[in-house]
């Protein structure tokens, strides 16, 4: 099952302690301090990662620690550093320090941030020699490590995304112009989950059916229109079955204005589907006006395999433009 969103909690390491030893020579029982300082304890990272259902994978095990450093040794040696731990996440993921009331955006591959320090080591009596205090018995314990809690969500970051009102014939779309497998239903809310797929080389997804009200949580919510904002270019998917098409065009147009950002703003072609259910007159009317207002707009039906692909032909062209 896809997850776009996660509580995790991480414990950073503590650090080793400080140890009090003494140098051991022949007739010099005890020659002097000679305890080692503490190794540090390990931090926590987040890294993105090419894996875009990465947390999927720590729905069952959402908890992360980094090792204690170890103990100070004999001969001044300082004890081991704590192993940092690395959290992969899908690149493209915001995450959020609930506890600090701070925010990181991994946007790229292999990008990290450490979220938690690891505690520093103690300090051995070696440390606390002087010319007054040569024998000294002061040590001090590592300190401890951070720890806290992190949402993470995921924005996919796609060529490309499907959006429409449900039953829109966005899965359709994306399982004919691509290798994906997206459920198909004549029912709302088929798709309760991003399916991407991949078009020569360029990915899109399929964003679950909006509704009216989306932007303010409504139906399966605004964090789905999370999912576009980072896209590229969005296909609008309008059901020519309806009797106002642009009507229902405009509810999805007033859910990405409301969302905010500049979502409302990206490219955007719209895609009439189902022409098998409206007359041509109808289908005219409604091209017309949405060419009026400087929109690509492409007609597609499941009857007609040839529209499909001319929309798959155009679109990469497009994109190797772009």
């Amino acid at each position: 099952m896809f997850v776009d969103e996660l509580t995790i909690y991480g414990k950073a390491g503590n650090g080793g302690n400080g140890v009090v030893r003494w140098r051991h020579e022949k007739y010099r029982p005890l020659a002097g301090p000679d305890g080692g300082d503490g190794g540090n304890g390990g931090d926590i990272y987040v890294r993105a990662v090419k894996d875009l259902n990465r947390l999927s994978k720590y729905a069952g095990n959402n908890q992360f620690a980094a090792d204690n450093g170890d103990a100070g040794g004999n001969q001044s040696m300082a004890g081991k550093n704590g192993l940092d731990e690395y959290i992969d996440i899908p690149v493209g993921s915001k995450v959020t320090d609930i506890d600090r009331n701070r925010t990181f955006e991994l946007t790229e591959v292999g990008d990290k941030q450490r979220i938690l320090k690891g505690g520093g080591g103690g300090l051995g009596n070696v440390y606390f020699k002087s010319s007054t205090n040569r024998s000294p018995e002061e040590s001090t314990d590592g300190k401890i490590g951070e720890e806290g809690n992190f949402l993470i969500e995921v924005s996919l970051m796609v060529d490309i995304g499907l959006i429409g009102l449900p039953n829109a014939g966005k899965s359709t779309m994306l399982n004919s112009l691509t290798n994906a497998q997206s459920r198909i239903g004549a029912y709302p809310f088929t798709t309760l989950e991003p399916h991407l797929g991949d078009l020569y080389g360029f990915t899109l997804a399929d964003i679950p059916g909006l509704i009216s009200g989306a932007a303010s949580g409504k139906g399966l919510g605004h964090k789905f229109l999370r999912h576009v904002s980072r896209t590229k270019m969005l296909l609008h998917l309008v059901s020519l079955e309806h009797e106002d098409p642009l009507s229902e065009y405009y509810t999805i147009r007033e859910e990405l204005s409301e969302y905010g950002g500049d979502l409302s703003e990206k490219e955007e072609w719209v895609i009439l589907t189902k022409k098998d259910l409206a007359t041509e007159g109808h289908i005219e009317k409604v091209v017309e006006a949405l060419e009026k207002n400087e929109k690509r707009v492409l007609v597609v039906s499941i009857d007609d395999p040839e529209s499909y692909k001319k929309v798959s032909d155009t679109l990469v062209a497009h994109l190797r433009k772009t």
